[in-house]
């Protein structure tokens, strides 16, 4: 079978090969549910394997990669609560030694992700929190639709030490939406694991019949939810649905339907291609090193390489 990443005699614009990229499904990826009568709704994400082939596209610092990982894992829970087609990203830029955290995920569960590091600064720091790392900037919350339909973007300054305080800032600023947000990551025995457990106050639909007791109701599972370890959220052996039932079998606890996540990067050579025509003639020539134009993605960080003469041949 020939690599789609190197030219071909398919014409670029027809040929739609994707990078020899893993094929990893999670088919219990993220786990929602809600308390009974209760005021409280959540997602329980867990990438598993998924995680590992996320996150060693790139050979980044373990900070760098812890960051990346609670990225992945909230960007999928953030996605899941959103009734859209299309894909919804979390980006956040700042002056910091990560200049770039990208992450989005797809109506269908397709993830992907990537952050760019400068090593020497990186290696300064007393303090490797997201705050720390990302610096002063911002963070936008984008969920694409599509060329027809209005892009919705959340944006709000990075506040906060850790990427969950940053979320919540998120919700509370954007959303005036109140949460509880526990973001983990870590290598294990069996390679990188990342998760999320995103729980919100709801607006009561008459199940509960006073203020006071939905406030009781939530203060109850915001002290639940705050027993939960992040050797807990990380634990293979532990499912979704053994993990909820710790936290929350006496208070009405309902488990949804699960949704899968995978592997989502969409690179091909015939998206590549048509970024390439968006470019004058001279500047690939200079793009070109000794006859070929390599490019890049970033997000799976495979090389795909364009013939400079076969290009300009099929442009005459």
């Amino acid at each position: 079978m020939p690599d789609p990443t190197l030219p071909s005699a398919t014409p670029d614009f027809l040929n739609h090969d994707r990078a020899p990229v893993p094929d990893i499904v999670v088919a219990r990826g993220l786990v929602p549910f809600r308390l009974r009568d209760r005021p409280v709704r959540g997602r329980l994400v867990r990438l598993g394997p998924l995680a590992h082939a996320l996150l060693t596209r790139h050979e980044n610092s373990r900070e760098v990669t812890t960051l990346l990982g609670q990225a992945l894992a909230l960007t999928a829970g953030l996605a899941a609560a959103l009734k859209f087609r299309g894909s919804f990203s979390l980006q956040a830029k700042g002056d910091g030694p990560v200049t770039m955290l990208l992450v989005d995920c797809t109506d269908s569960g397709a993830l992907r992700g990537y952050a760019r590091a400068d090593a020497e600064r990186l290696a300064t720091l007393d303090d490797a929190e997201a705050g720390a790392m990302l610096g002063k900037g911002y963070l936008a919350f984008t969920c694409d639709q599509g060329p027809d339909m209005d892009r919705y973007q959340g944006i709000v300054p990075i506040e906060g030490s850790t990427l969950a305080a940053m979320s919540d800032t998120y919700f509370r600023t954007s959303e005036q939406l109140r949460t509880h947000v526990h973001l983990a990551a870590a290598e294990t025995p069996a390679g990188w694991r990342a998760a999320a457990f995103i729980m919100e106050h709801v607006a009561s639909d008459g199940g509960i019949a006073a203020p006071e007791d939905a406030e009781e109701a939530w203060r109850t599972a915001l002290a639940l939810a705050g027993t939960l370890s992040d050797a807990e959220l990380l634990d293979d052996a532990l499912t979704p649905e053994r993990l909820l039932h710790r936290l929350f079998h006496a208070e009405g606890l309902v488990v949804d339907q699960a949704r899968a996540l995978s592997y989502g990067c969409r690179c091909s050579r015939a998206k590549l291609s048509g970024v390439l025509e968006g470019f004058a003639p001279e500047d690939l020539d200079h793009m070109a090193e000794e006859g070929t134009i390599t490019m890049t993605c970033e997000f799976c960080n495979v090389d795909f390489r364009f013939d400079r003469d076969e290009m300009r041949k099929a442009n005459q």
